[in-house]
């Protein structure tokens, strides 16, 4: 496993994104243990992707325009309805009442943050193009070591993830017993929210 690998992944996993965005909204809402969730539904939404790129799938969505963009506007759709529902206090920010309402918040949340990473193809995409690099031409293992080199990402993207959300429930107490800061934070959730649907929707193969 080359350090330049392990540097480039935690970059990526670092930068804000969908995911991040997400579990941050997961763990000030709803605890560290749903932030934790969050960060492992984003992960699993990953594999498809990993998978994609490993099978040679990732060169179909990058040949097929309208493969892509298919999956790119289901993806814009999603993020505009998570938008949609946090302005109604009824997403990533709504605080459950109730241990039925808990229970139904957990399965909740893995829906959802499995969907958001599921229905972006620049995932597919990148995977295509960044697992390829640490994996030597011709190498024998080829299989084996893009199994490894996905299975460090999914490692990190979960760590990561969840760190995100572990510190957003560190201050969950300071922000859901003030309803006016709740207010704001929803509106800063919906605004990013429809800015990644916008993101999404402009790019390119």
């Amino acid at each position: 496993m080359s350090i330049e690998f392990l540097l480039t992944t935690l970059v990526i996993c670092v930068t804000p994104g969908t995911g991040a965005l997400f579990t941050l909204a997961a763990g000030l809402s709803r605890g560290a243990k749903a932030g934790v969730i969050a960060a492992f539904g984003c992960t699993v939404g990953t594999v498809p992707h990993l998978v994609a790129a490993m099978t040679g799938l990732a060169a179909l969505l990058n040949a097929s325009a309208v493969a892509f963009q298919t999956l790119k506007y289901l993806g814009v759709a999603y993020l505009i309805y998570m938008a949609w529902t946090t302005f109604r206090d009824k997403g990533a920010l709504t605080v459950p009442e109730g241990p039925n309402e808990g229970a139904q918040s957990v399965r909740k949340v893995v829906t959802s943050a499995v969907l958001l990473n599921l229905l972006n193809p620049k995932l597919t995409i990148f995977a295509f193009a960044f697992l390829p690099q640490f994996v030597p031409a011709g190498s024998p293992n080829a299989l084996a070591r893009l199994l490894e080199l996905s299975a460090v990402f999914m490692l990190t993207t979960f760590v990561v993830f969840a760190i995100y959300g572990v510190c957003a429930a560190a201050v969950r107490s300071q922000v859901i017993s003030r309803p006016a800061v709740v207010t704001w934070m929803r509106r800063v959730f919906g605004v990013s929210f429809i800015a990644l649907a916008g993101r999404l929707a402009v790019q390119n193969q």
